[in-house]
């Protein structure tokens, strides 16, 4: 992914979408060469570190937006990631009744309070995104990076105390890595800048929670 055009992309679509077109006045890098000169709605493109902003028609910004069209690894993350949440919700409802530290609770208290919105985000991007056509076959899901297994989430279910605590951090911590694993593949070989924004916020928000229960383990 180009991150100087996806840079410039969210920079001018944000204009075009909200409607920020600044009329022109006093003097610009290059005048009407890059953009309208008489009056007309234009949009200031602020330039790279070291250059300066450059004036653009609203066609010439237009033209100038990155194709981030949604490809095959954007899908994939955003339906995968929606299943790995939802097991992460999974686990964190058992903690009010079965964890015995505070720090697990309030934890897994976070845990659903970040998560629960991301399903949503991302369940209306899949809406707004359909796949142009069905995927054959279905999806192993039980092979996602991190994903508890059948007999672990029994385990972590039967568990009360200290026990439970020390399963739900030792789960969930190998559960936020294979999300971290799995926000890295989408942000090296994803091409849709909003899939780009939510996977940067998983990898911020649930690396910093790793951090959290390590110490607490």
């Amino acid at each position: 992914m180009d991150m100087a055009k996806v840079s410039l992309g969210r920079i001018v679509g944000a204009a075009l979408t909200l409607g920020l077109l600044l009329p022109l006045a006093g003097c610009t890098d290059g005048g009407g060469a890059d953009g309208a000169a008489d009056g007309r709605p234009a949009v200031i493109a602020p330039g790279k570190p070291g250059e300066k902003a450059r004036t653009l028609s609203p066609e010439q910004a237009a033209k100038e937006l990155p194709d981030d069209s949604p490809n095959a690894a954007d899908r994939a993350y955003v339906r995968n990631m929606i299943e790995h949440h939802g097991q992460a919700l999974t686990m964190s409802a058992l903690a009010p009744d079965r964890a015995s530290a505070e720090g697990v609770k309030r934890l897994a208290e976070r845990i659903a309070a970040a998560q629960k919105p991301e399903i949503g985000a991302m369940e209306g991007w899949a809406a707004r995104n359909p796949a142009p056509t069905a995927a054959p076959g279905g999806h192993d899901h039980a092979a996602m990076p991190g994903m508890a297994t059948e007999q672990q989430l029994g385990e972590l279910t039967a568990a009360r105390g200290p026990e439970f605590d020390r399963l739900f951090l030792t789960l969930m911590t190998a559960h936020h890595e294979g999300a971290l694993k799995m926000a890295g593949e989408v942000l090296a070989a994803g091409n849709n800048a909003a899939v780009e924004e939510m996977a940067n916020e998983v990898a911020a928000t649930q690396s910093a929670e790793i951090h959290r229960m390590r110490a607490m383990g």
